[in-house]
């Protein structure tokens, strides 16, 4: 319609207008003209219905192309249902009742089986007389050029607005139906509060599509696969929540999402951020149930690309290097998912970075001399300059190395599912879990 000046409405432009007020004058506004983008008038006025609710009258005028332009709103909100009005009109006075006819409403005219579809039009206050004229207006709008492109079909146009307009002297009776999904249209009652025997009201709730319509909510129409559960909606999403960083316990956020690797199954993985000291951490849990058997992973490093296969190293999985006579307990490092070559980096930084006895009183000559060596020797493996096995033993079954040449065996790598004896059931606090009959009272 027309742009209103934003300092009028941060003003408060409809704080001195009342609806009961009988003596009540329009707010007068500058606005922007829409038709040749001049400065024009836009006068409101919150009025209100006998036997219905409050709504604005909205009217521009321009004094520059003398362009005018009339909508109402409902000055409320969404009604709980919609409403559907059916009007028999029999004589000339039914012409005269008013109608309020919002942005969602559809018009039916079923003798002549014509509708005037929601959203196509904009809110009008008028009477059925005025309704019906604006449709004659609308039709009326591009039949000089319909004429010149398409003569029969604007022939039969013709013919079907001199029906439209003949509906005005009411020689026959019709029916007008007005639907509005929103609640907020009205046909006049002239009888009120006496029962009107011409006009009939029924109110119905809403449909997910009549909702999405009007902005209530989201509306996905139904597809033959079944509905998404909480865990696909896991899979498709990034789930954030707030926790204290590790560090400095500040406030931080953690992401988390499941993720499905290939020739193996889905997994948790874990990533927190501090934003205040920086420090990031990250960690991976098993999406699935501890397996039957454990897994045994042996793998014999023969090329620096060996480097780049992912790796997933649960939280009860221990790290064997046999030329390096060196183990990694199942509780260090905890679940990660990376390649090898950061699994190698990884523990290098914490047997020889973070290790507490290589600086300080605590520090030896010898001890730091082994490290360093340690170290170099890590650093070589990663180079590929070393010929040596990594072996991943994980009694939950829990964890993967990439097989490069999947779905084939890879020559490199074996792959041994093994019985867990009862210490490792003990770890894992399998001996103690009852999975069966565990609601039996002894």
């Amino acid at each position: 319609m027309s742009v209103i000046d934003e300092e009028h409405v941060r003003g408060g432009v409809f704080k001195d207008i009342n609806p009961e007020d009988e003596d009540a004058q329009p707010t007068e506004i500058e606005s922007l003209c829409m038709n040749c983008y001049e400065t024009g008038k836009t006068r409101l006025l919150l009025t209100k219905i006998p036997f219905f609710r409050e709504i604005i009258i909205s009217s521009f005028t321009c004094s520059q192309c003398h362009w005018t332009n009339t909508e109402i709103q409902s000055a409320g909100r969404i009604q709980e249902q919609g409403v559907s009005y059916t009007l028999k009109l029999k004589s000339k006075e039914d012409m005269n009742r008013e109608v309020v006819k919002t942005d969602s409403a559809t018009t039916r005219i079923l003798e002549l089986d014509f509708e005037i579809p929601a959203f196509t039009q904009k809110g009008s206050l008028s009477t059925i007389e005025g309704l019906l004229d604006r449709a004659v207006a609308g039709l009326e709008q591009d039949q000089p050029i319909r004429r010149a492109t398409d003569p029969d079909v604007a022939n039969k146009l013709d013919q079907f607005i001199q029906r439209l307009k003949k509906l005005k002297d009411v020689e026959e009776e019709f029916t007008l139906i007005i639907d509005d999904p929103s609640g907020n249209s009205f046909i006049e009652n002239p009888f009120a509060p006496q029962k009107d025997q011409a006009l009939s009201v029924s109110h119905y709730k809403r449909t997910p599509e009549q909702n999405a319509a009007l902005g209530i909510q989201d509306y996905e129409p139904e597809q033959d696969d079944k509905p998404a559960n909480d865990l696909e909606t896991m899979r498709n999403e990034v789930l954030v929540f707030n926790t204290n960083c590790p560090e400095c316990n500040s406030p931080a956020s953690t992401n988390m999402k499941l993720v499905q690797i290939p020739h193996f199954k889905e997994v948790i993985i874990m990533a927190t951020n501090c934003d205040s000291c920086g420090h990031r951490t990250n960690e991976v849990k098993s999406g699935g149930a501890t397996e039957e058997l454990g897994t045994r992973i042996t793998l014999h490093l023969t090329d620096p690309a060996d480097m780049s296969r992912d790796l997933l190293k649960s939280e009860t999985c221990s790290v064997l290097i046999p030329e390096l006579e060196f183990e990694l307990g199942m509780a260090a490092l905890g679940g990660k998912f990376t390649t090898l070559e950061g699994l190698l980096k990884d523990i290098k930084e914490l047997i020889v970075t973070k290790n507490p006895f290589t600086c300080g009183d605590s520090a030896t000559t010898d001890t730091a001399e082994k490290l360093e060596v340690f170290g170099k020797k890590i650093d070589k493996i990663i180079a590929g300059q070393m010929d040596v096995h990594i072996i991943l033993d994980d009694p939950a079954g829990n964890s993967y190395l990439q097989n490069i040449y999947a779905p084939d065996p890879d020559p490199e790598m074996n792959l041994e599912k093994y019985t867990r004896t009862f210490e490792q059931n003990e770890d894992l606090g399998l001996n103690d879990m009852k999975t069966e009959g565990y609601a039996a009272v002894d």
